[in-house]
Parts: structure tokens; sequence; C-alpha cells
């Protein structure tokens, strides 16, 4: 990919958030997709970002891999499957416009929704979500999430929301988020080198950025402790509303 030094630099930037956003603040790299696609042709780009992100993926796994709650990832995983599905075939035919104006829309309707939820307060510990409504939320919001991570690599800020509405605390939300997003972004990868986003030339230049994760991971896992639990979800919501209006005004 034929790119100048100026853009190969604010593509290493992103991936420096990208980074810090799987340790620190889930939903933060909203801004990294926003960078590649202004770089890069939006399409072409998510196929760039897909193995940054599953970078930044194994040392979020690393950081917090005991932390995760199994049970809603269990309980996750199919509607995240049925949206992958759609998202695939929502590529097929959509141009980026479409696909940009979609997930802003849907970011922001999901961000209303949590801010309205967590009214209440967060709870101590994890939910256990055995209740119809906490399922059915369970199975829009993989839905939603499964979509947007296949459209365009977004459905962080999706997911971000489901695990701050539910009432996660913040180390369980990284360690459920960071096994969440290692599994689904890897059973991405024949998906997105069917639909021709991953090709050898995109995986040359993820080479040369994938090691400007590590500095952001780094950076993140220090700065995670010194985040109180309601800045934390302050820090969530922003991020993902930030995202949503830049998808949406691009």
């Amino acid at each position: 990919m034929d790119i100048t030094l100026w853009e190969f630099i604010a593509l290493a930037a992103a991936a420096v958030l990208v980074g810090f956003s799987k340790t620190a603040v889930s939903g933060a790299n909203t801004v990294s997709l926003a960078v590649f696609a202004a770089v890069l042709p939006a399409r072409e780009s998510t196929g760039v970002l897909l193995p940054i992100l599953i970078a930044g993926d194994v040392l979020a796994v690393a950081s917090y891999r005991r932390h995760a709650h199994w049970p809603t990832l269990w309980r996750l995983f199919p509607a995240v499957a049925a949206g992958v599905v759609a998202g695939t075939a929502f590529l097929v035919w959509a141009d980026d416009g479409i696909v940009r104006v979609s997930i802003g829309a849907i970011l922001l309707l999901m961000a209303g929704v949590t801010v309205w939820r967590r009214r209440g307060g967060p709870s101590d510990e994890p939910p256990d979500q055995a209740t119809g409504g906490a399922r059915l939320m369970a199975r829009s919001y993989g839905v939603l999430g499964g979509f947007t991570t296949m459209v365009a690599n977004a459905g962080g800020p999706v997911m971000s929301l489901y695990l701050v509405s539910a009432g996660f605390r913040k180390l369980s939300f990284l360690g459920t988020a960071a096994w969440f997003f290692l599994i689904v972004n890897v059973a991405k990868v024949p998906f997105s080198a069917g639909l021709g986003l991953i090709d050898g030339h995109s995986l040359l230049l993820d080479a040369e950025l994938v090691l400007f994760v590590v500095p952001g991971a780094v950076l993140g896992r220090a700065c995670v402790s010194r985040i109180n639990q309601r800045l934390f979800e302050r820090l969530v919501i922003g991020a993902t509303v930030l995202g949503a209006l830049e998808l949406l005004l691009r």
C-alpha cells in the first residue's frame, strides 16, 4: 500500500491507541477505526485493522484472563455468530456511506439506552443474567456486536455498552471483553479474507504496525488502576458517542 510517512505515523499512533483501549478503556479504539478509514480506503481499512486488534486482544487476555465471566460469554456467542453472518452479507452489497451511517446510528442508540439503564448505579458483581429480559438484552447486543464488528471492526463500543449496562465492574469488564474479542476477531479472519479485505499487502503493513500496539497496552495496564469505576463507565460511553458522531459526520 502506497502511503506517506505522515500517514504511517497516523496509523502507528492509532495502533498505540488500540493497545491502550484493549487494556484500559474499551471502546476508545473507535478513534483508531476512524484514523485507519481516513488514511486507507474505508472498506480495505477494516482488513488492515483486524490483525492489529487481534494483537491487542492477545495482550489484553494476558493481562486480565482470570477476570472473565464465562457464563456471559457463552450466552453471547450464538447471537454474535448470527450478527457476523448478517454483517458479511451486508458487506457484499453495502457501500462505505451506508455502513458508516448504519453503525453510527446504532452506537448512538446503544449509548442512550445504556445511560438510561445505568441511572440506578452499577452492581458490585457480574450479573447472572438468568432473567428473560437479561437474556433478550444479551441476544440483542450480541447480534448488534457481531454485525458491527464484521462490517467495520466497530463491535467494541456495542459490547462495551452491553457490559456497562449489565453492571460489570472494571476488572470483570476488561477480562470478559478481552476473551470475547480475541475469540470473535480470530473467527472473523476467514470471512474478511474471503471478502478480499485481508491479503499479502495488508499483512505486510500489519507487520510494520503491530509492534506499536505493545506500548499502548503497557500504558493502558499502568493507567487502569488509577481510573475509578464511575470515570471508567463515563469514558467508555464518551468514547462510544465520539466514535458514533465521527462515523455519522465523516
